[in-house]
C-alpha cells in the first residue's frame, strides 16, 4: 500500500501551485496500451505508431487540371495546332506516347501520357475535328504534379502520438491503413456525493438540488472521447463511498468524484482514499475556484480525482487535471496536454487575492481575429454565468489589473475549441 500525502487539507497544509499539481498528474498518468481500430473509428484517437507511406505521393506525374498533355517544344511558336491521338482520364490505364505534333486530351489527376512534359489548360485551345489549336506556348512542367513530390515510398506522413483528426484519417485512408494502431482510451466512472442531489426530472425542494455536475462532466467526457463512461450519485455515507470507489476502481481507469473533498462533517473523500489504499498526490490547490481539488492513485496506472460539489469548481478541475489526465493516458504528448490559447483581453479585469484566479471567459470574434471578455459571476455555484463562458481566463496570483488589450492565457472548455 502506497503511503496517502498529503495527509489531508487544513490549515496547516500548504496549498500546491496549479501548475506544479498539474505536473504530478501527468508524470503519474502514463499512456494506457494500443489496440487496431477500424479507420472509421479512429477519429480522436492518438496513433501509436507513425504512418508511413506505401509509395510515391503521388504515385506517377499527373495532370492538376483539364487540358491537352503537350510536348513543350511543340509550342515554340503559338498559336499552333496539333493532333489529338488519345485521352487519359483519372484512373485510366492508357499510355498513348506524345510524338511530335501530337497531344493527348487529359482529365484533372489522369497520369500524364510518355513522351508529353507539360500540360495546356482546356481554356487556352481550341478542339475541331481532332485538331487542337494552342494559343499560348507553356514551359516544361506547367500543370504537372510530380511523382513522389509530397512523399517519398517509406516516408513518415504522421507522426506517432499524433491525435487523428478528419484529414489525418483521410491521409490514413489514401495510403491503405485500414485499421491503425492506437493508443486506447480510458474508462471513467463519475461519482457525485450529496445528500441534497436528486434525479434532473425529480421535484425539488428548497433545501435539494438536481444533480448537475454529474451530467456535464458525463458531456465533458464524451466530448473528449471517452465512450465507456459510468454515472452515479452516492449519499454522504462513509461506509457506502468505500465500497463504491473499491468497486469502481476495480473496472474503470479513472475515478471523478464531486463533492465530500473538503474539512467538514461530511466531507469524507480523504478518508476514504485511505480506506482503499489509494495514495494522495495532492490535496489542496492555490487556485480559485477549485481550492480542496484531490488527487490519488492506485497501482495499476489507476487515478481518482477529487473536485468540490459547486459546479463551476468541479468544471475548472476537470479542465485543469482531469482532462490533461486523460489525454495523456490516451498516447497526447505532454506538452499537448492541456490547450491554451493566448488572446487579449475585450476590456480591464482586476482580481485580488493569494491564489490563482480562474476567471470565466467568452470570446468575441472580431475582424481582426478573437478575443475574451471577462464575464461576471456570483461565485463558483453560479452555472448561469458559467453557461455563457467558453472557458476560463488564467490570472496569476496577487493583486492584478490588466488593462484592456492584455495578452492572458485562456483555456477553452468547448471541445471544438480544443
Amino acid at each position: 500500500m502506497e503511503t496517502p500525502w498529503p495527509p489531508a487539507i487544513g490549515k496547516e497544509t500548504p496549498l500546491i501551485a496549479p501548475n506544479k499539481a498539474l505536473g504530478i498528474v501527468l508524470e503519474c498518468a502514463r499512456p494506457l496500451g494500443t489496440v487496431r481500430k477500424p479507420l472509421h473509428e479512429a477519429v480522436g484517437y492518438g496513433l501509436a505508431e507513425a504512418l508511413l507511406a506505401d509509395r510515391d505521393m503521388p504515385p506517377a506525374d499527373c495532370s492538376i487540371m483539364d487540358g491537352y498533355a503537350v510536348r513543350s517544344s511543340d509550342l515554340v511558336r503559338c498559336p499552333c495546332t496539333l493532333r489529338v491521338i488519345g485521352e487519359v482520364a483519372a484512373g485510366s490505364a492508357s499510355r498513348p506516347r506524345v510524338r511530335p505534333g501530337t497531344c493527348v486530351r487529359v482529365l484533372t489527376g489522369a497520369n500524364i501520357p510518355p513522351g508529353a512534359d507539360a500540360v495546356v489548360m482546356v481554356e487556352q485551345t481550341e478542339e475541331a475535328e481532332g485538331l487542337v489549336t494552342v494559343q499560348t506556348k507553356v514551359p516544361a512542367g506547367s500543370n504537372i504534379r510530380r511523382r513522389g513530390e509530397e512523399a517519398k515510398k517509406g516516408a513518415v506522413l504522421i507522426k506517432k502520438k499524433t491525435v487523428l483528426g478528419p484529414v489525418q484519417i483521410g491521409l490514413c485512408a489514401a495510403v491503405g491503413k485500414a485499421q491503425p494502431k492506437v493508443y486506447r482510451r480510458p474508462d471513467v466512472a463519475v461519482l457525485c456525493t450529496g445528500e441534497e442531489l436528486q434525479p434532473i426530472g425529480a421535484r425539488v425542494r428548497a433545501h435539494e438540488l438536481r444533480d448537475s455536475n454529474g451530467p456535464a462532466l458525463f458531456a465533458a467526457l464524451f466530448a473528449c472521447g471517452c465512450t465507456n463512461v459510468s454515472l452515479e450519485v452516492v449519499p454522504d455515507d462513509l461506509g457506502v463511498l468505500t465500497l463504491k470507489v473499491k468497486q469502481v476502481m476495480t473496472e474503470y481507469h479513472v475515478l471523478v468524484l464531486t463533492g465530500g473533498v473538503s474539512v467538514g462533517k461530511y466531507d469524507f473523500v480523504p478518508e476514504v482514499m485511505a480506506r482503499v489504499g489509494a495514495a494522495i498526490r495532492f490535496h489542496g490547490v492555490a487556485m480559485k475556484p477549485g481550492k480542496p481539488t484531490l488527487y490519488a492513485t492506485l497501482s495499476g496506472n489507476r487515478h481518482i480525482f477529487g473536485l468540490p460539489g459547486n459546479p463551476l469548481s468541479s468544471m475548472t478541475g476537470f479542465y485543469q487535471f482531469v482532462l490533461p489526465a486523460l489525454r495523456r493516458m490516451s498516447g497526447v504528448p505532454v506538452k499537448a496536454c492541456r490547450p491554451t490559447m493566448r488572446l487579449p483581453l475585450t476590456r480591464a479585469l482586476r482580481t485580488k487575492g493569494e491564489r490563482v484566479k480562474f476567471v470565466l471567459g467568452q470570446l468575441v470574434w472580431a475582424k481582426t481575429g478573437p478575443s475574451v471578455r471577462a464575464l461576471k459571476s456570483h461565485g463558483s455555484a453560479d452555472l448561469v454565468a458559467g453557461a455563457q463562458a467558453d472557458g476560463v481566463i488564467v490570472v496569476p496570483a496577487g493583486n492584478q489589473e490588466l488593462p484592456a488589450g492584455s495578452l492572458v492565457e485562456f483555456r477553452p472548455w468547448r471541445s471544438q475549441l480544443w
